[in-house]
């Protein structure tokens, strides 16, 4: 009864709710900064598993394909699938989110970010410069996209929340040279939720952030979502909510008994399946939803 209840919801859900995305913007038309000498593999998309999920690897040609709310209040946020920084799950882990944002009222921008890693660079450098070129697009592009720049958040899975937390946190200056057409000078979205984040925690010292990640006074706001049974990456969770309280910043921590890691929207039976309603609710409250 209960798996069909939640067939049937699922099947009105995207009846009702999804829209007519554009067509995807490269993020460098001008070419990627810094690889330009590199000989990078053809992009590749798979069909996994049971649920048909859609998996791209080695993006080498970054896109924000933008996702208009039907009615938009405003608010939007910039999606960024999981994959361990060497691929992208795009589908249960991007696209079904777009929808879910777009039922809100949310505009969204599903981002498809450079993988795999690059040598002898951090994990995140290419993708983080995606990130930031995504948001300068945003927020130039505000008034033709109905939305509030000062309203303009980021949510990620896995390595995609690893990513969000490095984009909310971000202090130093951008590591590209900037175009004033499609960039702007605040890198850091207004908001996150980060959905089972990864690479959180330091390798050597459980008990403190990754180097990377550093929480001060002006870290935006956060929802955060994980499994007990996620044993590799829930402490960083619980750490990340430390930190943001021990700063005074806003945040919401919920960690489900189980779950697992990777599920995406809704794709378990697990009570954890709650959490786009409670990431809702939590935008609600702070006023970034109506």
């Amino acid at each position: 009864m209960r798996i069909a209840v939640l067939i049937t919801s699922h099947l009105l859900f995207y009846h009702f709710t999804l829209a007519t995305p554009t067509e995807p913007i490269r993020l460098w038309p001008e070419g990627v900064p810094g690889e330009s000498h590199l000989k990078l593999p053809k992009e590749d998309i798979q069909l996994r598993g049971n649920f048909k999920i859609e998996i791209i690897s080695n993006v080498s040609e970054p896109t924000l394909t933008w996702y208009p709310a039907k009615t938009p209040n405003g608010s939007s946020v910039i999606v960024c699938p999981g994959g361990g920084y060497n691929i992208l799950a795009y589908s249960h882990e991007g696209k079904e989110i777009c929808h879910w944002l777009n039922s809100l009222g949310v505009s969204a921008a599903l981002l498809k970010y450079r993988v795999p890693r690059r040598k002898d660079l951090e994990k995140h450098h290419a993708p983080l410069q995606d990130v930031h070129r995504a948001i300068g697009i945003i927020r130039n592009r505000s008034k033709e996209w109905k939305i509030d720049p000062e309203k303009v958040g980021i949510l990620g899975f896995s390595a995609g929340g690893h990513l969000s937390t490095m984009a909310l946190t971000w202090n130093k200056k951008r590591t590209y040279n900037p175009d004033p057409t499609m960039d702007h000078d605040n890198l850091v979205p207004n908001f996150g939720i980060l959905v089972y984040p990864a690479y959180q925690l330091d390798e050597n010292d459980p008990n403190k952030l990754s180097p990377e990640i550093t929480v001060d006074e002006n870290t935006p706001p956060a929802f955060i979502v994980c499994a007990h049974g996620d044993k590799k990456w829930v402490e960083g969770s619980a750490r990340l909510y430390i930190e943001m309280h021990r700063h005074n910043r806003p945040c919401e921590l919920h960690i489900f008994a189980k779950g697992g890691h990777g599920f995406g929207y809704q794709n378990t039976l697990e009570e954890i399946h709650q959490w786009p309603t409670l990431a809702g609710k939590w935008m609600a409250a702070m006023e970034i939803i109506d």
